[in-house]
């Protein structure tokens, strides 16, 4: 099976994702917080430094539990920052084009 590569977008959402979990963790071990949350210490790791940037929900699911984190909290943590203010960049498009009258 071939994986499509990961866009600048979601490598970047993966290390804030990771960024968010490390500092979750604080000083707790990764091996204490990988067991409580059911996976192993390495794919921990992998999560935190952004190496596994789109991890499982059900692993997330299990590290924010493990971290008392809520996923809404998770969601909006990782969402990306908000673009700048402003007026929007709306493409712009055409009206769909009307059939002429036809001739009787």
């Amino acid at each position: 099976m071939v994986r499509t590569p990961l866009t600048p977008e979601e490598r970047e959402r993966g290390e804030r994702l990771g960024r968010l979990l490390r500092e979750a963790r604080g000083d707790r071990s990764m091996t204490r917080v990988a067991a409580s949350a059911g996976i192993s210490p390495e794919t921990l790791r992998k999560i935190e430094t952004g190496r596994a940037p789109t991890p499982a929900f059900f692993t997330v699911a299990a590290l924010a539990r493990a971290l008392d984190l809520s996923m809404d909290e998770l969601v909006n943590r990782c969402a990306p920052a908000a673009p700048p203010a402003g007026p929007a960049a709306v493409p712009s498009v055409p009206p769909p084009a009307v059939p002429p009258p036809v001739a009787a």
